[in-house]
């Protein structure tokens, strides 16, 4: 399947595309893990006919997911060509599901992007050549196009500057539970606590999940855990190279509307939900602190205040340090271990954007025994 068909089927709704429910083997599939990751593969699978049973050791989404900020991008940081291209899919991927989930809210006004003067500047004004001759809705922007896209931002020093017209943002606790609920209309079965204790094989493959909730037989085991990925990895021996890599936000309560875009100030990013919490964080590529304390986020807003004024009155409500779920190499691993040929891993920074492609190509992979090219560079077998 070459990649144009592929994102042309990644935008295109599954209610027109694939079978109903029961037209499907009835593949027995058990899902470690309620995150965005876990979620989407539970619905793509269910939706196809899957006999489908998601076991999250906390409850839905409160990993990595709870504590994302959820921007959904294909930019600057996506290389090489080919994940820019799996995340371009895995955009395409969201707006399917805005056709075929109409209580999900999903945010397309894009995102503003500016650096001071400097090195900085030079290296976007790069990025955004480079983008553009992939064939991305990106363009550079002048300074005074900042205040027309983003009205309550005071930019400051501006050296270059671009708007990505076709990216969003989402709550990811919203985005989940859809995709949770969509999943048990389709039979999926949620259940938690239920913790993975242990898994049961034959002639090297899964036939059990053991687990606080009983034993559970299985044709396959989907690994959707989020850093916890690597521990039950190792429980059937194969090796699931994660790094760590917190990041930390702060979230205010509720406020009155002040973006409708994601605003990728130098050192702030900030965006603000439909039901008008405001987050903010400095950068994605991790930071060195261990607690999500109050002084914490308090520092985040102060930072973000420089350029959104009204942050001054905000309250905040909640900080947040999550651990992304991020490969030795920082790219996807996606697909079968070729030690345990039903043990299917899905472990990737960029989850919430890949999640709904990653969700329909798994369950094609799974259910039909399909080897989709898009996520070739993305085996595990390449560590």
């Amino acid at each position: 399947m070459n990649r144009r068909r592929l994102i042309g089927l990644l935008s295109t709704p599954l209610l027109t595309r694939l079978p109903t429910r029961g037209a499907a083997k009835q593949d027995r599939v058990v899902i470690a893990g309620a995150g965005i990751m876990g979620a989407s593969i539970a619905y793509h699978l269910a939706r196809r006919g899957a006999n489908v049973t998601v076991l999250e050791k906390q409850q839905p989404g409160s990993g990595a997911t709870r504590n994302s900020f959820a921007w959904l991008n294909a930019t600057f940081s996506k290389q090489p060509r080919s994940y820019y291209e799996l995340n371009l899919a895995g955009i395409a991927g969201w707006r399917r599901l805005c056709l075929e989930f109409p209580d999900l809210k999903v945010q397309w006004g894009g995102s503003v992007q500016w650096y001071e003067p400097g090195d900085f500047a030079d290296r976007l004004r790069k990025n955004v050549a480079r983008h553009e001759a992939w064939g991305y809705s990106v363009h550079s922007i002048e300074v005074a196009e900042i205040p027309r896209l983003l009205p309550s931002i005071a930019s400051g020093p501006v050296g270059a500057a671009c708007f990505a017209d076709q990216e969003g943002t989402v709550d990811p606790i919203h985005a989940l539970t859809v995709f949770l609920d969509h999943a048990k209309t389709m039979g999926a079965k949620i259940e938690y606590p239920a913790e993975v204790t242990g898994i049961a094989t034959s002639n090297g493959r899964v036939t059990a999940v053991e687990s606080t909730r009983g034993k559970i037989p299985c044709d396959c085991l989907v690994l959707a855990s989020g850093v916890d990925t690597e521990r039950l990895a190792r429980m059937v021996n194969v090796n699931v190279p994660l790094k760590d890599s917190p990041g930390a936000l702060a979230h205010t309560k509720p406020h009155a509307r002040l973006l409708e875009r994601v605003a990728l100030a130098p050192g702030a990013n900030i965006k603000q939900n439909p039901d008008g919490r405001i987050v903010t964080g400095t950068d994605f590529g991790g930071t060195p602190v261990k607690e999500a304390s109050r002084e914490l986020g308090v520092g985040l807003l102060k930072n973000a205040q420089s350029f959104l004024s009204q942050l001054e009155h905000a309250e905040l409500e909640t900080v947040t340090l999550g651990h992304r779920v991020l490969p030795k190499d920082d790219l996807p691993i996606v697909g079968f271990a070729q030690s345990c040929p039903n043990l299917y891993v899905a472990a990737m920074h960029s989850g919430m954007t890949l999640s709904p492609m990653i969700g329909q190509v798994a369950a094609m992979e799974i259910l039909d025994g399909a080897d989709v090219d898009l996520l070739q560079p993305y085996r595990l077998s390449r560590f």
